[in-house]
């Protein structure tokens, strides 16, 4: 049996389709959601205040930052909390000036034996200010260099202290994090709506020093020994000889090694399901992937698996939406999560741990719990919660907080232990020693992101970067030059300690053990507990990703691959790829079905979503301003989407448009109202905006781009709703009447209420009609 956490009885797992929250939980989340800032009804903008047309030139000092942004908090390089303003950790003063704080009186000449003459060597502020610039790049992460970050805070439930004596997961503790999603394979300047595992990377910044819980929003990994680790990152970057493609697994490299090395299997198919390509950051789940071991503070141990389970439910693009979106707008994920701080639509997850007992041999109903690769379902432990995670504010600079955050498994606190895991491992030593090179040195730890909130006297000296000051002549021990300072702490007094494990005797070898050997009944686990419409997304999925590879043999070698998973999975793949399908070459496992791995079937709320809203200002404005209005109200984003910028209407009540025919794109809306049909813009044409078919305009009063945007949101499977005019548009788009998650109406609020109803699936799912 799974170990029940005290006070959980009667706490039903966060899993479980009607998602329930315990009353201590919804005390937490109230708390969680007050205001910090009030929130921006158009997120987006730059700067904290309007742009004036001429440059400024009256002196003032710096602006301060946008109200949605924060930096690290002011601790010393030591963990001493400073009390200093972060405004004033920034740069500061209202004059230019070099590095050394000398005023500049000029920075667009170098300085010159004349105006037309050479450049002068003694120019101290051009080389300073080349050189900077020369130097401002550091190695980007060999993976997980695309990334996106938000500040929040963690409040514990105080269900979990009967398993672990971590201070911060206490009932009500607040704890400071930093969270960092990212893509894995694609370089820094990649789009992130990729086929991809994402990271979901968590810095909290205890009283008792840093936690790093550093995961993926997928439970299993490709490997199960991290010697392996340089295998299959190298086989899914691209291709070393034409560094091509970029940020994708559609090629030989990566199918050539995940068919051959077949313990990938069940991460792979995690990868090619709607997992893959998340809708947003705030829509994603995160798992720690390993086991770790808890202590308590008897002593006494459990081995747990932790669980990020977003409180607006596991959603995902559908791949051509992800497509479409890596063109349109590559930053479609950090911009998403940014612009839903901004406007106050502040994302959330609980942690949850699925608990274990820690038996000698470390399993739990079959299943080895040092294997990477495998899951327990959630139906044989519950996943319980124990804590939850607010993101309230967005960085303040990119660069000094989400490219020089450093994560590191090893960075643990009293009650949090790791297993013998082989990958969890390997991990506690590639972290650390990827952090050297990319940071520079030893003490990455003093940079302000980095900085713990808990006091440092380590010892360590000097290295690059170093910024702490030390003090005392004896940096050794023992000494009693310094009066024997540092002391060494004990159990009662917070020391952390690595839980006592006895070993079995063994011979030293390079191997694994049997239980690593099954590589195929958990990848058909998943698949069988999908609903027939993610299972059509997961034969397209290969069919498109193995219809890239340029080898037969590897094409042949994964439908191998897929006939041990499912043989009706392998048919629909051959049949894409014009290839035989092979029987299965293992037996096939009779799994028990896991509902809890499926995206389908529930409803979530809709806070941050965003709805798009047709209009040229001609119809029914007031109904336009009464949406919007309510949408703001309900914690959604409305953007108005019109032929032209500008304003539609007078006065005070004019509608700000904040999206043009030439520049929306369906993929960026939830939902669509049209309040309207609009005529062909000034623009409408295809030399000016290729969207703008002039086949299409030859034969419609509408704007031809707002057809192709109402038939891309019907095809994906989203939400319509139109009134007045609106109605117009459906059916220029060809949109029978009654179509499924298509709203009609006389009146703009009650569209508005039955489209808003619709959100919490999603997406309109009977759209689609599955074949296998």
């Amino acid at each position: 049996m799974c170990v029940a956490l005290p006070g959980t009885k009667d706490r039903k797992p966060v899993s479980e389709k009607k998602n329930p929250v315990s009353a201590a939980a919804e005390k937490v989340a109230k708390k969680a959601q007050e205001v910090i800032h009030p929130g921006n009804e158009i997120p987006g903008s730059p700067g904290p205040e309007a742009v004036p047309v001429e440059e400024p030139t009256e002196v003032r000092e710096p602006l301060l930052a946008k109200n949605d942004q924060r930096g690290p908090d002011t601790y010393s390089p030591t963990g001493q909390e400073t009390g200093v303003r972060q405004g004033k950790v920034a740069q500061d003063g209202a004059y230019l000036t070099t590095a050394q704080g000398a005023r500049l009186y000029d920075t667009d000449h170098s300085l010159k034996a004349g105006p037309r003459g050479p450049v002068l060597l003694q120019d101290h502020h051009m080389r300073e200010k080349i050189t900077h610039f020369d130097h401002e790049r550091i190695p980007e992460r060999v993976v997980h260099a695309r990334g996106a970050a938000a500040h929040g805070v963690f409040r514990g439930y105080g269900a979990a202290t009967g398993i672990t004596k971590a201070a911060f997961l206490a009932e009500g503790v607040e704890t400071p994090v930093f969270v960092r999603f990212s893509t894995v394979l694609g370089s820094r300047g990649s789009a992130d709506t990729v086929r991809d595992t994402r990271g979901f990377a968590t810095k909290f910044y205890t009283d008792e020093g840093v936690f790093d819980l550093v995961g993926n929003n997928i439970p299993v990994f490709f490997i199960q020994d991290a010697i392996k680790f340089p295998d299959i990152i190298h086989a899914g970057k691209p291709h070393p000889d034409r560094e091509i493609p970029q940020a994708q697994s559609a090629h030989d490299t990566f199918w050539d090694f995940v068919t051959l090395h077949t313990e990938a299997t069940h991460h792979t198919l995690w990868n090619m399901s709607d997992r893959g390509i998340p809708r947003s950051y705030r829509m994603m789940e995160g798992f720690g992937v390993h086991t770790f071991r808890l202590v308590n503070a008897e002593g006494a141990t459990t081995l747990v698996k932790f669980h990020w389970k977003p409180k607006l439910g596991v959603h995902s693009l559908v791949w051509e939406e992800a497509q479409i979106a890596a063109g349109v707008d590559p930053d479609f994920h950090r911009r998403d999560l940014a612009d839903a701080i901004e406007a106050g639509a502040f994302p959330q997850w609980e942690l949850g741990v699925q608990t274990f007992p820690d038996t000698d041999d470390q399993m739990f109903e079959g299943i080895d719990l040092l294997d990477p690769t495998k899951i327990v379902p959630e139906e044989l432990a519950p996943v319980q919660p124990i804590g939850l995670m607010t993101l309230n504010a967005n960085p303040s600079n990119f660069f000094a907080e989400t490219e020089q955050v450093a994560f590191h498994l090893g960075h643990l606190v009293p009650g949090i232990d790791v297993t013998d895991d082989p990958l969890f491992q390997g991990r506690l030593f590639s972290y650390l020693d990827t952090q050297i090179s990319r940071l520079g040195g030893p003490n990455f730890g003093q940079l302000p992101i980095n900085r713990t909130h808990a006091p440092v006297n380590d010892m360590l000296r000097d290295g690059m970067h170093q910024t702490a000051v030390h003090r005392g002549v004896a940096p050794y021990r023992p000494h009693s030059l310094d009066g024997g300072c540092p002391f060494l702490a004990g159990q009662d007094t917070g020391a952390f300690f690595e839980v006592p494990v006895e070993l079995p005797a063994a011979r030293k070898v390079r191997d694994a053990p049997a239980s690593f050997d099954d590589h195929f009944s958990q990848a058909r686990l998943f698949y069988l507990s999908m609903t027939p419409t993610e299972r059509e997304h997961i034969a397209a999925a290969y069919t498109f990703e193995l219809g890239k590879c340029w080898e037969e043999s590897i094409k042949v070698r994964g439908l191998q691959v897929l006939a041990n998973i499912d043989p009706d999975l392998c048919a629909e793949v051959a049949t894409g790829l014009g290839l035989p399908a092979p029987g299965p070459s293992v037996p096939l496992a009779t799994p028990e079905l896991s509902p809890a791995l499926s995206q389908l079937g529930q409803n979530w709320p809709v806070d941050g979503r965003i709805i798009g809203i047709v209009t040229d200002g001609t119809d029914d404005l007031d109904g336009v301003r009464a949406v919007r209005r309510t949408i703001l109200d309900a914690g959604m984003v409305p953007l108005v989407i019109a032929p032209a910028g500008g304003k539609l209407g007078q006065g005070d009540d004019a509608v700000t448009v904040q999206r043009t025919f030439a520049t929306a794109r369906s993929i960026e809306f939830d939902a669509i109202l049209l309040a309207g049909a609009p005529g062909p813009a000034a623009d409408s044409y295809g030399a000016r905006d290729a969207k703008a078919d002039d086949a299409t305009a030859a034969v419609t009063a509408i704007d031809p781009r707002l057809l192709l945007m109402v038939g891309e949101a019907y095809r994906h499977g989203k939400a319509i709703g139109a009134w007045g005019g609106g109605a117009d548009a459906l059916a220029a788009a060809g949109l029978p009447a009654g179509s499924v998650g298509v709203v009609t109406g006389e009146a703009a609020p009650e569209v508005l209420e039955t489209v808003t109803g619709l959100l919490g699936a999603h997406r309109a799912w009977d759209r689609f009609t599955p074949a296998l």
